[in-house]
């Protein structure tokens, strides 16, 4: 049962660090640069180049979300405050659990707030672009593959953030070949970006008649999406361009035709493919967007490279580093080994909770830069 005590406590713990997190906090510098904004777009001539205005205007939306973030956590705060007061004269069953209920949501938004804060790369806000690919071993480790694009696509609606999917191939027999998903959000690939790496299943297979612990391994890679507004400058010439035919179910005209495009970038070598639309032409626009994103990525690691050789040695989160084991038998454990994080609720991290993991991830790396 619900005390007050308890629920005072609490409460006090969470406006003190409401207080210290507001303090590093800016909203009235962000309503003043939302209405220079504003005027900048209301004044003549300003809509003559629209193409100028681009970078106007995704400051303009990142301010608004960043606002009405800000305005919400300080209505949480006042709000949980109110409940504290009346709880302090009527101490009903309806009143502690609508005061726990505001307690629980301020937590959440200082948490997601503080994990804002820590994403300061300029990539950090674009959205994210994920695959997941499974290692060796068949229909278990394609199972596994589902299981963690179940995961992400769950983290994604908790966050309210759009999921595309690029590029999709089926197992034989269950699970995945392998997937592309565009995740669409303000500061996705900032979230996401620490996912990128080997991640472990150990469990008793659903496959085994036998009923013999397996382990399976599946690879995460992330990078930033470009979109169309990231200039790449990328030579006709360059590109080798193959069509195929889709592969996989599908309806009407699904391995009928040639539609699905893979593009080749000859002097790197970098690839990007899609078969999820029927037109050919909507997968080449797709897959020219994959391999843009994927060539703004290989210069972000560039400067990356120099900026992070003081602590490289200290920490690996390249593609096929393992970074993350599942256990489900003999005991219930998720750990991430670089941060030594542990849940042992498998399930609710399976299930799309994953933001203790990706905190824990950004604190380490913070922590990291600073040494």
């Amino acid at each position: 049962m619900l005390q007050l005590a308890d629920l005072r406590t609490k409460s006090n713990a969470l406006t003190e660090q409401f207080n210290s997190l507001w303090r590093r906090l800016d909203l009235k510098g962000s309503k003043d640069r939302l209405d220079e904004i504003e005027k900048q777009l209301s004044s003549p001539g300003a809509w003559d180049n629209p193409d100028k205005l681009t970078p106007v205007l995704q400051e303009k939306s990142q301010l608004e979300t960043q606002v009405d973030r800000l305005e919400t956590l300080m209505q949480a705060k006042d709000d949980l405050a109110e409940w504290l007061t009346l709880a302090e004269e009527d101490q009903s069953t309806e009143v502690l659990d609508t005061l726990n209920e505001q307690t629980t949501l301020l937590e959440e938004l200082l948490e997601q707030t503080e994990l804002n804060l820590l994403l300061s790369a300029p990539e950090d806000q674009n959205s994210a672009i994920l695959e997941i690919h499974p290692g060796a071993g068949g229909t278990e480790a394609q199972d596994w593959a589902q299981m963690l694009l179940r995961m992400y696509v769950r983290w994604a609606d908790r966050h309210k953030f759009k999921v595309e999917y690029l590029d999709l191939l089926d197992g034989d027999e269950a699970g995945i070949k392998s997937v592309t998903l565009r995740i669409k959000g303000e500061n996705a690939y900032g979230f996401l970006k620490g996912e990128r790496g080997i991640h472990r299943l150990i469990r008793i297979s659903p496959f085994d008649s036998s009923g013999r612990r397996h382990t399976s391994f599946a690879s995460i890679d992330v990078i930033p999406d470009a979109g169309k507004d990231i200039t790449v400058d990328i030579k006709e010439g360059d590109l080798r361009i193959d069509v195929f035919r889709s592969s996989g179910p599908g309806g009407q005209s699904v391995n009928t035709t040639s539609s699905a495009v893979r593009i080749t970038h000859v002097p790197t070598g970098v690839t990007a493919q899609c078969q999820n639309e029927k037109s050919q032409h909507a997968n080449k626009d797709t897959a020219l967007q994959i391999l843009k994103s994927r060539l703004y990525e290989i210069e972000l690691r560039k400067v990356q490279d120099e900026r992070q050789a003081e602590y490289a040695g200290k920490m690996d989160i390249s593609f096929g580093s393992q970074i993350r084991t599942y256990t489900l038998q003999p005991y219930r454990l998720v750990k991430d080994h670089r941060t030594n994080s542990e849940i042992g609720d498998v399930d609710s991290v399976l299930d799309g909770k994953l933001d203790q993991f990706l905190r824990d991830f950004l604190l380490y790396l913070h922590a990291e830069k600073t040494t």
